[in-house]
C-alpha cells in the first residue's frame, strides 16, 4: 500500500508540504509506504490540446510531468495539496492535474479506483474553492475520496504559520489515516 503525497508549492519546506508531510506520516502509522513529491522546481507546462495522449498513453509536451506521473499510476493513494494563489490552485498544480488526468483518462482510466483527496492551504480566503476545484478532479477519474473532521484546508502564511491551525493539522491528521483504513478495505 503506498501513498504519494504532491506538493503544488513554489515554496520548498513551506505550509503546503509542511501539511503533506503531516497527512504522510499519519497514513505511515496506518502500514502505508509514503512519498512525497514537491513541484517546486519542476518545469511542468500546461496541456496543448494536441491529443497525441488520446491514442497512446503519451504526452507530446517534453519536460518534468512523465516521472511524476508514472508515481501517480503507480500509487494506491493521491494527495494533491496546493496553496491558494489568487482564489485558486498554483499553475503547476493544475498543469500536473490537466495532464495527468488527460492521460489516465484517455487509456483506460487509469486511475479510476484508487484514493485520493485534496488539501488546500491559505492565509484567509478561498481555500474554500481550491478544495472544491481539486476535489473535481479527484471526482472526474473516479478516486474513492475519504473524509476528515473538517474540509481539507488549513491556514497560514509564513512558513511554520500553518502548525499553529490545530484544526487544520487535526484534519490532515484524519485524511490521512482515512486515506490508508479506506485503500486496506478495498485491497481486502
Amino acid at each position: 500500500m503506498k501513498v504519494l503525497g504532491i506538493s503544488g508549492s513554489p515554496r520548498k519546506g513551506g505550509n503546503t508540504e509542511t501539511i503533506v508531510r503531516h497527512i504522510l506520516r499519519a497514513a505511515e502509522g496506518e502500514g502505508a509506504g509514503t512519498e512525497m513529491i514537491s513541484l517546486s522546481g519542476l518545469d511542468i507546462r500546461p496541456c496543448t490540446a494536441c491529443m497525441a495522449c488520446a491514442s497512446k498513453e503519451t504526452c507530446s509536451v517534453k519536460d518534468d510531468l512523465w516521472p511524476v506521473y508514472e508515481k501517480m499510476k503507480e500509487a494506491d493513494g493521491i494527495v494533491l495539496a496546493t496553496p491558494v494563489y489568487y482564489g485558486s490552485a498554483t499553475a503547476n498544480m493544475k498543469a500536473l492535474m490537466d495532464r495527468a488526468g488527460f492521460i489516465a483518462s484517455h487509456n483506460g482510466r487509469l486511475f479510476e479506483g484508487k484514493v485520493g483527496g485534496p488539501y488546500a492551504v491559505a492565509r484567509r480566503s478561498s481555500q474554500y474553492f481550491t478544495q472544491s476545484q481539486l476535489n473535481f478532479w479527484f471526482h472526474t477519474l473516479g478516486f474513492f475520496i475519504p473524509g476528515s473532521i473538517h474540509p481539507n484546508i488549513a491556514f497560514g502564511m509564513e512558513k511554520g504559520d500553518v502548525e499553529k491551525d490545530q484544526e487544520g493539522m487535526e484534519t490532515a491528521w484524519r485524511f490521512g489515516k482515512n486515506m490508508a483504513l479506506m485503500i486496506k478495505k478495498l485491497k481486502a
